[in-house]
């Protein structure tokens, strides 16, 4: 065979390599041209009565991403994910079963790379979540039952030959969890010059479990002796089949709670690297939210509130024990997006919530250090 010239018209396969080379490049510059988040330090007394234990808690402020959430280290993986391994090429749809910051975000890659993209979501979507994603140059394509978003999202991808992201599927393998910046990594980085370097625990959410996942397998390649903890809203079976490590599950109805919870286990949930879960009640999320965002002067989303309830619990118990060390959880999005919502007194009462005991609770923790609450929780697991 005739080796091909130079004056030969490049291949449609070459095309292609050349296009996602491109792409590639342009999400790594696209990268490049943000500084990482910051890591703040949260508002906690320097002395607890009766205490010498000197307790530090931190918060990786995702909300800083210009999509405006921790979903966009998310949807940055999975488009890379996704071109590295071939699936999306120049004229690809690219489709997400999503109704939230993670299509927002998706939306905003693929206008990037100049692409079609389609969130799949239930028709009860709330217009302003819609309208987010349309203002990154999304469309959105509705179902009447929320648990047919996968299977629709997977048809329509197949019908129009594009790329179903999946993120709750491969939110756990389309991120580098030995490092290479990820979220763990960069936490790590900041907390160097710190009084207590490595932290005691690290609290998060599990709405995919990419974000578990890569931290409890960083902790253990890194050798840290930081243990992780997961917080779960109501309606969310993520804790209940880490306990019983029933992976079957499931859940009649969704979290209140947008981007943690789910009313199954996703594939992405890694449970074997979870030493220590907790239950958050609705209200508690919402009044930690709220509470957090006048003592930081910003509005700060839903699931920040059930991160700081987890943290504040495990901040007691090392208070109790005398113990000083840090803590840090992620502060996942702004507040804004959920003015019609959880900081709505009329919402509120609507849904039947009441938060005048947890921000009680919240009230006499910062005071005394001591907590209180009497929510379930279960014990520790170590590998």
């Amino acid at each position: 065979m005739t080796p091909p010239s130079a004056e030969d018209p490049p291949s449609p396969a070459d095309r292609d390599r050349d296009w996602a080379d491109n792409a590639v490049r342009l999400i790594e510059a696209d990268a490049q041209r943000s500084a990482d988040t910051h890591l703040l330090r949260y508002p906690l007394p320097e002395q607890w009565p009766g205490s010498a234990a000197r307790v530090q808690l931190y918060l990786k402020d995702e909300s800083t991403h210009i999509t405006g959430s921790l979903k966009h280290r998310l949807a940055r993986s999975l488009f890379l994910y996704g071109l590295c391994n071939g699936w999306i090429h120049e004229r690809s749809t690219v489709i997400e079963a999503s109704s939230g910051s993670t299509a927002v975000s998706e939306a905003y890659f693929a206008r990037l790379l100049g692409l079609r993209f389609v969130a799949v979501m239930p028709a009860t979507t709330s217009p302003s979540k819609i309208t987010l994603i349309e203002a990154q140059g999304g469309e959105c394509h509705y179902v009447s039952e929320p648990g047919e978003i996968y299977r629709e999202a997977q048809r329509l991808a197949e019908a129009c030959g594009g790329h179903y992201l999946d993120q709750f599927t491969n939110a756990e393998r389309a991120t580098d969890w030995r490092g290479n910046n990820n979220i763990a990594e960069s936490i790590f980085q900041q907390l160097e010059l710190e009084e207590h370097p490595v932290p005691d625990w690290i609290v998060v959410g599990a709405g995919t479990g990419g974000t578990s996942a890569t931290m409890g397998r960083y902790l253990r390649y890194k050798r840290h002796a930081t243990r992780l903890c997961v917080v779960d809203p109501e309606h969310s079976v993520f804790l209940d089949a880490w306990a019983t490590g029933q992976r079957g599950l499931t859940e009649t109805c969704g979290s209140r709670i947008e981007g943690i919870g789910r009313p199954r286990v996703e594939p992405s949930f890694v449970p074997e690297v979870v030493d220590h879960m907790i239950r958050v009640p609705d209200a508690a999320s919402i009044a930690a939210m709220r509470f957090a965002s006048r003592q930081l002067g910003r509005p700060v989303g839903g699931s920040t509130g059930t991160n700081l309830w987890g943290a504040f619990a495990l901040i007691s118990r090392m208070i109790a024990e005398g113990r000083s060390g840090s803590v840090v959880t992620l502060l996942c999005d702004g507040g804004d997006r959920y003015a019609g919502t959880y900081f709505d007194d009329d919402w509120i009462a609507r849904e039947g919530l009441d938060l005048t005991r947890p921000t009680e609770a919240i009230e006499h923790f910062l005071a005394t250090g001591q907590w209180t609450t009497g929510e379930r929780t279960t014990g520790e697991r170590h590998a």
